[in-house]
Parts: C-alpha cells; sequence; structure tokens
C-alpha cells in the first residue's frame, strides 16, 4: 500500500512498556446536588468532593431530565461529521508532508550554498539549534506523544485555577445532560482531574506510541486517535441515555484504547508486561481479550468506577481499524490525494 510505514517487532514495544492501568473515570452525582449557576462569586465556586475519587465536585447538576435518545443525534452527526474531518485531515497532512520533503530535496543545493551565510547566526541562534536538534533526536512516535501529553499537562493545570472551573466543568467533561454537548466529546479525552490518572495514561500512551506510529504514520496515527476519542465519548453517551444514568466522564482513555486495541490485534504475538511485575509477560492479543472482557462486564454489572462503555467504543475503533478500516479506508485514499494535488497544483 502506497506510504505505508513498517517495522520490527522488535522495535513494537519490550516487556516494560505496558501498564494496564488504564482509566477513564466515570463520575455520578450524589442525591444531594445543588444548581451550580453562573453568578456564582469565588467563596461560593464548586469545591472539591476529597472524599471522593469519582466525582472532582460534589454540587453539580447534570441535566438528567435531557437523558433522552432524540438528544443523540447531534453528538451522533458531530461524530461522523468530525471522523471523517480526521481522515481526510490526516490524508492531507501526509500529502503536506510528502510535499515539503520533496520541495526541500530540490532546494538542496541552494541550501548548501547558502550554509556558509547560516553559519555566520550560529551563536545567536544557539539556543534555537539545541531545541531543534533535541526535537530531531526523538523517535516518530515521541514527536507525536510529546505535544498529545503537553496538552494534557495543561489541561490538568487548568483544572488547579479555581475561576476556571465552570468553564472546564461544562467543556472539558463530557455529559449527555449538558447544554454543550458536541465540543467536550473532544475536549474530554485531554482532561484529567487526578494526576495519578494523567500519569498512568500518559505512560500507557508513550509505551504504544512508537509501535503505533511506526505502524501506522503519524498522520494516520493522529487521525485514529482523535476520531476514537470522538468515537468513545458518544460510546459513553449512548450507554449513559440507555440506562437512565448521567454522569461526568473524561479521560483519554478511550482514545488511547483504541491505540491498544490497534496493537494488540495488528501484532497479537507480541510479548508485553506490567511494569511492577517484569518477570511476567503475556501476548498481546491475550491482553486486549481480558482487558475487553473486563470493560465488558463492568458495562453489564453496572460498574462505575471507570467509563467502561468509552473503553469499549475506543477499543473497538482499534480493533476494526486493525482488522478492516486500514485497508478498505486508509488504502483507498487516492481520490482524496489527487483532488488536493489539483487543488495545490504542481510544485514550483
Amino acid at each position: 500500500m502506497a506510504f505505508s510505514r513498517m517495522f520490527r517487532l522488535s522495535e513494537l514495544c519490550s516487556p516494560r512498556n505496558a501498564l494496564f492501568k488504564n482509566c477513564n473515570y466515570e463520575f455520578s452525582p450524589p442525591k444531594n446536588i445543588r444548581t451550580f449557576r453562573r453568578g456564582r462569586s469565588n467563596n461560593d465556586q464548586p469545591k472539591p468532593n476529597i472524599n471522593s475519587i469519582e466525582t472532582p465536585f460534589q454540587d453539580v447538576s447534570l441535566g438528567t431530565s435531557q437523558l433522552k435518545p432524540i438528544n443523540l443525534l447531534k453528538p451522533l452527526g458531530f461524530t461522523i461529521g468530525f471522523s471523517a474531518a480526521c481522515f481526510v485531515g490526516a490524508t492531507i497532512w501526509e500529502y503536506e508532508t510528502m510535499r515539503a520533503h520533496a520541495k526541500k530535496m530540490l532546494k538542496k543545493p541552494v541550501r548548501l550554498f547558502k550554509r556558509h551565510a547560516e553559519d555566520l547566526h550560529s551563536k545567536s541562534n544557539m539556543f534555537v539549534r539545541e531545541i531543534k536538534e533535541k526535537w530531531e533526536s526523538l523517535t516518530p512516535g515521541e514527536k507525536v506523544f510529546v505535544p498529545i501529553c503537553a496538552l494534557n499537562v495543561l489541561v490538568f493545570g487548568a483544572w488547579r485555577i479555581r475561576s476556571l472551573q465552570p468553564f472546564m466543568l461544562r467543556y472539558f467533561c463530557s455529559n449527555p445532560g449538558s447544554k454543550s454537548v458536541c465540543l467536550p466529546m473532544i475536549l474530554s479525552t485531554f482532561s484529567h482531574y487526578s494526576g495519578f490518572h494523567l500519569l498512568a495514561n500518559m505512560y500507557v500512551l508513550h509505551s504504544f506510541s512508537t509501535g503505533a506510529v511506526h505502524s501506522l504514520g503519524k498522520e494516520q496515527f493522529l487521525g485514529l486517535y482523535l476520531g476514537a476519542g470522538v468515537i468513545s465519548s458518544f460510546t459513553s453517551y449512548v450507554y449513559k441515555v440507555v440506562t437512565k444514568q448521567p454522569g461526568l466522564s473524561l479521560g483519554a482513555s478511550g482514545a488511547i484504547m483504541a491505540i491498544l486495541g490497534y496493537v494488540c490485534t495488528q501484532y497479537p504475538d507480541t510479548r508485553l508486561g506490567i511494569i511492577l511485575v517484569p518477570l511476567f509477560t503475556f501476548s498481546a492479543g491475550a491482553a486486549i481479550k481480558v482487558i475487553v472482557g473486563i470493560d465488558t462486564a463492568g458495562v453489564l454489572m453496572g460498574w462505575k468506577f471507570f467509563d467502561h462503555a468509552a473503553h469499549l467504543g475506543g477499543a473497538a475503533c482499534g480493533i476494526i481499524w486493525a482488522l478492516w478500516g486500514n485497508q478498505h479506508i486508509w488504502a483507498k485514499r487516492e481520490p482524496i490525494l489527487e483532488y488536493w494535488h489539483e487543488f495545490r497544483g504542481s510544485i514550483k
């Protein structure tokens, strides 16, 4: 297949590069909730519920009256549109990467001729050059992981600013009963209230991003990650509406489960391990089966510690993409490439 990336299984992941304590918290309201209003003073901000890890706040209205199937139409349209945009955007990004590389190769003699002039300013640009050299030394997977991790850390910091908490609750927590249901579906995948939640998710993403990027390419990887994040949020919406159980959800677990599902399905014989038990290893194929089994049990039994429905939605995206999507969708993107090439014109 054109533009495909290949890699060695030995580079995919080592027995030490797996942590399956992946979690996407689902928050359930206590019985005596109070309505959250905009006109609060600084002394009347929502108070952290330090006695519970299920919900960061104890006085947030979740809009339980809005849990109706008809209200899923808008999130469904957003999910379809955003997922399609991720696919098209990844295709265009891949084309632009190849175009930039071609232009660089065509202008290489000129760049060699101007090297002496650039060296004259090397001292003033030394700091920039050091950063650039460090960035270039990263693997392709790390170059994708670092920006994603940075965004998650920034959002985690924003949760600590009390004046921003009303904004964070509305746009960085997904909830089918909220007035804002579309943007939170993607923004919540970059949102973590717990430090352990953030650390665990970023560790798992770092462990599998290198192998996944080698296999998919950075463009397809990011398209799958973002698209699966929205699809996992929609899966959570459907579960909450069907069971009439409102709750706030946030975390990157749904998107990360898609990467995990893809890697474990595409390379089922790869040996994985748990960081705290390095001597105990197991196959990737067995790992994804156990994870999916646990989340299925969580959905059927109504466990509320994690958002198991979001986990299943993300894992399904990764598994389906490995078995079908990569061959029947991504491999047939040539019409988009041809249209965009005509729009951009030839390289001058």
